[in-house]
């Protein structure tokens, strides 16, 4: 069992001081982007090192953009079912982005034991994309449409929201709806994050 004396090599890789030391002095308290505002703009690398620019990718049609950290259970519960939604839609037509506030070799861990396919990004120091959102709690999905502009914004784990987004997913690349969850999920309807 682990203590709060000892602390892992991970663990310490993962407390960015710079992003705590921000907002704990941050005057205004962090609250996420809302649907009908203009999503700021992300430039950032995958855990390959490959740039992800938004503006490209909206070109072909709508992001869905989720925030997480590898150490968050609510995270842990959601993006296997974001695994399942690109599969399901996943392509030049509906993108779906993992951003971690992680360490790279931490995140690939995540996305080995979680099984993701689509592209997972890595904030840089001090969180400056996850602030930009105004990020406070993890997982927190947007939904972003070509235009820019957010549709949806979900903070933790929703049933409902996650449905709307793979209905979503089916709408922009033209394929048929499938339920996304399944008896044998037994998923909750919400957890918050």
């Amino acid at each position: 069992m682990k203590t709060s004396v000892a602390i892992s090599v991970a663990d310490f890789r993962n407390l960015n001081l710079l992003g705590l030391l921000r907002r704990s002095i941050r005057r205004n308290l962090l609250a996420p982007r809302r649907p009908g505002e203009i999503a700021p703009p992300i430039a950032l690398k995958d855990v390959n090192g490959a740039k992800m620019d938004l503006s490209g990718a909206l070109k072909g049609g709508p992001v869905l953009v989720a925030f997480f950290k590898v150490n968050c259970v609510t995270s842990q519960l959601t993006f296997p079912f974001l695994g399942r939604i690109w599969e399901m839609y996943g392509g030049p037509n509906f993108r779906v982005w993992g951003i971690s506030q992680n360490h790279p070799k931490d995140t690939r861990q995540f996305i080995k034991k979680f099984g993701i396919n689509f592209p997972v990004l890595i904030d840089g120091k001090g969180y400056p994309v996850s602030n930009r959102y105004g990020l406070a709690n993890s997982p927190t999905l947007f939904l972003i449409q070509p235009d820019g502009h957010i549709r949806l914004t979900s903070i933790g784990f929703s049933q409902d929201d996650l449905a709307t987004i793979a209905a979503e997913g089916a709408r922009a690349t033209g394929k048929a709806a499938i339920p996304l969850f399944r008896p044998e999920d037994a998923a909750p309807l919400s957890k918050p994050g």
